[in-house]
């Protein structure tokens, strides 16, 4: 019986050492990743931050200013934007994005547009209205992909599609810290900074309100663009999280099998003594 015991948990502990390995390797290119991703985020943050200056500068100062995209249709459902990964072992990533976006839809007539396969298979499986399944694979999104949501999303907007616009990702405070965020991109919305709004002394080729219009969509893609720097690196940070995580249990998992296997490989030896004294 001692025998077949330290045969299992010599297995067991085989067994853990390999997945040690595997979540090792994981974490290792987990920290890669979120080099480079983190590296994206610090570079898109400062344009992003001008470009919504300006353009709650163009609402505010032209208080005369009218614009389709400063009032929410009194038809149509509300569109939710929801950027998940495409791959689990990432902790709660997924999981506390994908809820937040839920409950919000069921509080409203909504649709969703899912970008990352976790959030594409999430709302599938609950039967929501998914928009459009073009964006499944959210390691495959580019640039030019947010800004072409963004024009799209725009049109509808215009044509009273949707009443409202959110777009829902996962914040990157640091590397320990990933908090689900929402954004309202339609109807817009000038930040308020205190100050009291003045008359704009700026001309505008074409006028201010066919600037204001050509520019919104870029801003809306730009918006989106961040929103997916962040949660990418959020991802990344995450599942760093969870390997290193992990790795640890492992190695404590491993460390408890060793102590019962020479626990084990004790007690045969003392019984293997005592029936060869008894024998003699």
């Amino acid at each position: 019986m001692a025998g077949v015991s330290t045969k299992e948990i010599k297995n067991r502990i085989r067994s853990m050492e390999s997945t040690k390995q595997i979540t090792k390797a994981m974490e290792m290119v987990a920290a890669s990743k979120l080099r480079r991703a983190q590296a994206q985020v610090d570079s898109a943050r400062p344009y992003f931050r001008i470009l919504s200056r300006v353009l709650s500068d163009i609402i505010k100062t032209n208080t005369d200013f009218e614009s389709p995209y400063l009032t929410a249709p009194k038809t149509g459902k509300t569109l939710y934007i929801a950027i998940a990964g495409d791959r689990g072992l990432a902790g709660g990533y997924n999981s506390n994005i994908l809820k937040m976006v839920y409950e919000k839809m069921a509080q409203s007539e909504s649709v969703v547009l899912p970008i990352g396969k976790k959030a594409l298979d999430f709302f599938k499986a609950r039967k929501a209205d998914v928009v459009s399944d073009a964006y499944g694979v959210a390691e495959d999104v580019a640039v030019g992909d947010c800004f072409t949501i963004a024009k799209n999303v725009a049109k509808a907007f215009k044509a009273g599609e949707y009443s409202s616009v959110y777009v829902c990702f996962t914040n990157f405070v640091s590397v320990l810290s990933q908090t689900p965020d929402m954004k309202a991109l339609l109807p817009l919305q000038p930040e308020d900074d205190g100050e009291e709004a003045k008359k704009s002394e700026i001309l505008y080729e074409g006028g201010s309100v066919e600037v204001f219009d050509a520019i919104v969509p870029e801003y809306l893609g730009g918006i989106l663009y961040g929103a997916l720097c962040e949660s990418r690196a959020a991802e990344q940070a995450a599942r760093r999280t969870a390997m290193d995580s992990a790795t640890s249990n492992a190695e404590d998992m491993i460390a408890d099998l060793s102590l019962k296997f020479n626990r084990a490989r004790q007690a045969a030896i003392t019984q293997e003594i005592t029936e060869i004294v008894a024998g003699a």
